[in-house]
């Protein structure tokens, strides 16, 4: 297996990033052969229920746990301390269908240990080595996918609604991404969705300095599935948002 292929979405909440994350992990878990490990980033939690997983633990639980055998005098590079952390957080991955999935959890509490934040995102580093596609789903702060998950990534993907807030956050996000270098990336794109008219497409394209990576027409299938309570990842590939991401997953997949 060569290097994976590590992509991440963020944006502002409320725009549908989660479920397009979901709809992306399963167009590129459907290519044969191919191992995707989504990574759920995002405080919300709610890419296990997308994905139709369950999350046993999430690395918050495991991150608690060394935090509390280190105050009682346990060495944070103890071999065994290291052996075990790599089975906890493979048997807290969830499997679906061509995919795991690694829940994120809760934003660390104050006085968090540094190293073992360090420690675990080796581990996660090492872990998605194993998985042809790595995604990452991760809240409007892309600071918090470097200090928790990894820094660097080859696929920066903003999504963003039409709404004017929801592009405003999308500039502040590659505005950081470029000139702070919070995340480390090749690539940086814009993706609009819920999108009602092409005249939209025009207004916000010609002006914000991005790459269009395309756009996602507004689809009353997800709302339903998300009112129900169903896993998008049943959603009929004919529906048109899916149409839209399985072209999105083709400009990601070598």
């Amino acid at each position: 297996m060569g290097k994976s292929r590590i992509i991440a979405l963020c944006g502002k909440g409320g725009v549908g990033k989660t479920s397009v994350s979901a709809l992306l992990v399963r167009c590129l878990a459907g290519r044969e052969g191919r191992k995707v490990l989504a990574i759920d980033a995002d405080p919300s939690a709610g890419l296990a229920a997308s994905l139709g997983v369950r999350v046993k633990k999430s690395v918050d639980d495991i991150r608690k746990d060394l935090v509390s055998r280190l105050t009682h005098g346990r060495r944070t590079a103890d071999p065994e301390t290291v052996r075990a952390l790599d089975y906890e957080l493979f048997d807290a991955l969830s499997e679906g269908d061509g995919f795991a999935l690694l829940s994120i959890g809760r934003p660390e509490d104050e006085g968090c240990f540094c190293r073992v934040n360090s420690l675990l995102k080796d581990i996660i580093r090492d872990l998605a080595s194993g998985f042809d596609y790595v995604l990452i789903d991760g809240e409007a702060g892309i600071e918090q996918i470097n200090r928790r998950v990894m820094k660097e990534v080859d696929d920066l993907i903003i999504l963003s609604d039409t709404s004017v807030k929801g592009i405003t956050v999308a500039r502040a996000i590659s505005k950081v991404a470029r000139e702070n270098r919070a995340v480390d990336c090749r690539t940086i794109g814009l993706v609009l969705n819920r999108v009602r008219g092409k005249e939209e497409v025009r207004r916000i394209s010609g002006d914000i300095d991005l790459d269009m990576y395309g756009w996602i027409p507004e689809d009353d299938s997800i709302r339903e599935f998300d009112l129900q309570g169903r896993p998008l990842v049943s959603l009929p590939r004919e529906s048109p948002a899916n149409r839209v991401v399985e072209r999105l997953a083709s400009m990601f997949a070598d």
